[in-house]
């Protein structure tokens, strides 16, 4: 009788479900927020997934090996870059100094190319929040280069422009 009584509760403590955790894996056609980046639109769906639930990990495969990061550097008046791995150092400070971050995408301005390759224009609505006093609300425009990975099947960004207005 005593195995029949922690067997059921086995059961019973198996079978519940926590509806304010949600699953650790789950297959990726069946609605997760991340995507499988199969398509332009599930980068920028990853893309803003990793900025709100400052994700590095999902952030780093959105970029290509031989990515560019360009910015205007308006006290210089000068053009300034950087490649994959300083800008996901960089992502990964922004992450770690922010306790809130909120990107939203409009829709694309701009989009022409082929099946290996798309250039897309689009606008974001970017919100950092660093403390309740200081909280930096940004909009702009980015341009974006993304390339088709053929080992891996998915797009990735290879360059991306930021005209950020300040």
């Amino acid at each position: 009788m005593r195995i029949f009584k922690i067997i059921i509760g086995f059961l019973l403590l198996a079978s519940c479900i926590n509806p304010f955790a949600p699953r650790l894996v789950e297959p990726l056609d069946k609605g997760t927020i991340i995507t499988d980046q199969k398509t332009i639109e599930g980068v920028f769906k990853n893309f803003q997934y990793a900025y709100n639930f400052k994700d590095t990990l999902v952030y780093s495969r959105l970029l290509s090996n031989n990515f560019v990061f360009v910015y205007r550097d308006f006290e210089l008046g000068v053009d300034k870059s950087w490649g994959k791995e300083e800008d996901v150092r960089a992502t990964f400070g922004l992450f770690q100094s922010s306790t809130n971050i909120d990107l939203v995408w409009n829709d694309a301005y701009l989009t022409f190319g082929d099946s290996l390759e798309k250039v897309v224009q689009r606008g974001f609505y970017l919100t950092i929040v660093f403390s309740a006093n200081d909280i930096v609300r940004l909009q702009g425009k980015a341009n974006f280069k993304l390339i088709f990975n053929p080992f891996d099947s998915i797009w990735q960004i290879s360059y991306w422009r930021d005209e950020t207005y300040f």
